[in-house]
């Protein structure tokens, strides 16, 4: 039996109704405009991971979902052409898989999300990762070597994840799992956070449980080179003026930073770093949603400051 290697999502497929807007806050964000004209094109991260805009009404798309989502479809990358061959043979037996002139197949899932499969497109990324000092460990940054910059490439460098708005949670996973994903940790009675067998990381996908009506795209996020890119990436997005929603903070389940946005993409977008990485041994761990299993601590961004300035906002010396 061939393992089910999905990797992870390659690129994710939006109709929007303001092109213009769209193109330029995925811009602002720091990916890279691939191929953009007036009827939309491709924003990547360093590895050609990517956000794919459309216009609305594009016929090419995918059918929308009938709620207020922009996502059309959710296109994941696995590790060979046996795989997508392999996914075709399994969800065959009960709904169309349609295959596309790329090689790709196309399907629906059992909430209504269009799926896409292919054998991957991403670049293989070789750069280094956020360097720390701590005493009682060997440093890892030599002396001289400083730990700022403000030149560093804040580029995004790979698509992380995404999550879902879903009306069945236990419903939904239980397709994920007929395609080898597995739940690392769950929020009791609102949805699991699942990992595909062609990576380590945390999760591709988080689920949660809500009316219909409101099925979609929750958000999606990239990987930074570590929190201090986070950091730099969000204060520099919220001094273009983009509208900070949640963070920067730290998650418990996947240990990952994080900084969520406001988006004219009909879902927020975040910036993530330093996910945990699981392999089959890990054991899922499974707690109530709440703000203290949501998070392990949560920051509030504001304005730079100096000493000897007037007092921050709400702070007196």
């Amino acid at each position: 039996m061939t393992t089910m290697n999905i990797i992870g999502p390659d690129a994710l497929v939006f109709g929007v109704d303001d092109l213009a807007a769209c193109s330029q806050y995925l811009i602002d964000y720091g990916l890279q405009p691939v191929d953009v004209t007036a009827t939309g094109g491709r924003f990547e991260a360093l590895d050609g991971t990517a956000i794919v805009l459309r216009r609305q009404d594009d016929a090419s798309l995918p059918p929308a979902l009938g709620t207020a989502s922009m996502l059309r479809k959710t296109l994941y990358g696995v590790a060979d052409a046996a795989t997508v061959q392999a996914i075709a043979l399994e969800l065959q037996r009960d709904r169309e898989v349609r295959r596309l002139p790329d090689g790709s197949i196309e399907v629906e899932d059992d909430m209504g999300f269009t799926l896409g499969f292919q054998v991957t497109q991403r670049r293989a990324l070789h750069l280094p990762a956020e360097a720390i000092n701590a005493p009682g460990a060997p440093a890892q940054r030599a002396p001289n070597v400083v730990g700022v910059d403000d030149a560093q490439d804040l580029t995004p460098r790979t698509l992380s994840h995404v999550v879902y708005f879903v009306p069945d949670a236990a419903k939904a996973e239980a397709f994920y799992a007929r395609l080898g994903f597995s739940c690392t940790d769950r929020f009791t009675g609102v949805g699991p956070f699942l990992r595909p067998a062609g990576t380590q990381d945390h999760h591709t996908l988080f689920m949660i449980e809500t009316p219909p009506f409101m099925k979609g795209c929750e958000h999606f996020t990239f990987h930074m080179g570590g929190p201090t890119a986070l950091m730099q990436a969000g204060s520099r997005f919220a001094g273009k003026g983009y509208q900070s929603f949640w963070g920067p903070g730290r998650h418990r389940f996947g240990s990952n930073w994080f900084w969520y946005f406001n988006s004219p993409l009909g879902c927020h977008v975040e910036y993530d770093a330093d996910m945990d990485l699981h392999d089959d041994a890990w054991t899922a761990r499974e707690a109530p949603m709440g703000a203290d299993a949501s998070q392990l601590f949560l920051l509030q961004h504001r304005e730079k400051w100096a000493p000897g300035g007037p007092p921050p906002p709400g702070k007196a010396l």
